[in-house]
């Protein structure tokens, strides 16, 4: 067996790659130390299985599983990968330390438009066309980030909800919530989920219950080698990096806008009935005090004059 990880092949890289293989107990071990990575640094195996729920000697098979020489080794390498998670901010003065603001400003722009263009160049424009008639055609959306990713969800399910009726937004700190809340998912209904490096257990674990149920799965993620590809009917890659310690999701974003803009056009009448009802009641009931740009006629125009007092 390997004692030191190979390049590309982290701790936690080698943990997404085997989950799908694993058994029940281990998928509960791999679950929490995805997730809870700052405890689990410092537990001994018999804690760390008294934690979760299953016994010492799973967990030392759970290290040898996943290609340690037994549990100190895992956690040596477990060690590291923490360690090297929070010197991320010692490599932002190695990359940007003599830079003005106007240089890091300029690198990371230009960063993030090399990432659309890889997005552009390598995107697969039938899975595309594939997830939006998922979309469409399911009878309830269910929309999965977490952490970084979440206001990526948050953005999709927003305006999914101006296209179609019945999406949910699963908001969560458990594995347990994610169950409760789709408890109903079937094979009527679909389910996005959205993670980038460092990729989320707990979306995962969501999409893996989907398939289960036999669910469309659809999974906006960077790479074909992303363990969110395991359960998915189609793949929507786009390039995502860490820039120091911020998740770049320049390009995931802008993925998502381009979903948004196709199941637009699909429903572009059902859009603008929707819109114009959301018009209606905000007027009706003062919503906004009618400070409002309506974008809902051919051109913008100003709802409420504006009254010097």
């Amino acid at each position: 067996m390997e004692k030191n990880d190979k390049a590309g092949s982290d701790i936690i890289s080698r943990i997404t790659e085997k989950y799908a293989k694993m058994s029940k107990s281990h998928k509960v071990i791999a679950a929490y130390i995805t997730d809870y990575y700052e405890q689990a640094v410092f537990m001994t195996a018999a804690k760390l299985g008294e934690t979760v729920g299953v016994s010492e000697s799973t967990v030392v098979r759970f290290a040898s599983g996943i290609g340690y020489d037994g549990y100190p080794e895992f956690q040596a390498a477990l060690e590291d990968w923490v360690k090297d998670k929070l010197n991320s901010v010692q490599k932002i003065g190695v990359k940007y330390g003599r830079s003005t603001q106007s240089e890091i400003l300029t690198s990371v722009l230009k960063a993030d438009m090399e990432k659309i263009q890889d997005t552009i160049d390598h995107l697969d424009g039938t899975s595309f066309e594939m997830a939006v008639d998922i979309i469409l055609e399911a009878e309830t959306v269910y929309v999965v980030g977490i952490r970084s990713c979440g206001p990526l969800a948050d953005f999709l399910q927003f305006y999914l909800n101006m296209v179609r009726g019945n999406v949910v937004l699963l908001k969560t700190t458990s594995v347990s919530e994610i169950f409760e809340q789709m408890i109903r998912v079937n094979e009527r209904d679909a389910v996005v989920g959205i993670s980038f490096p460092r990729y989320s257990m707990r979306t995962l674990k969501a999409m893996e219950f989907a398939n289960d149920r036999n669910a469309k799965v659809i999974a906006i993620t960077d790479s074909v080698h992303s363990p969110m590809n395991l359960y998915s009917s189609c793949n929507l890659l786009a390039r995502s990096d860490m820039v120091s310690i911020v998740d770049s999701l320049v390009a995931p974003l802008s993925l998502i806008n381009a979903l948004v803009v196709a199941l637009c056009l699909k429903r572009s009448a059902e859009v603008k009935r929707n819109l114009e009802e959301l018009e209606r009641t905000w007027n009706n009931y003062q919503v906004y005090l009618n400070d409002e740009i309506n974008f809902i006629d051919e051109e913008p125009m100003l709802n409420y004059p504006l009254v010097k007092e």
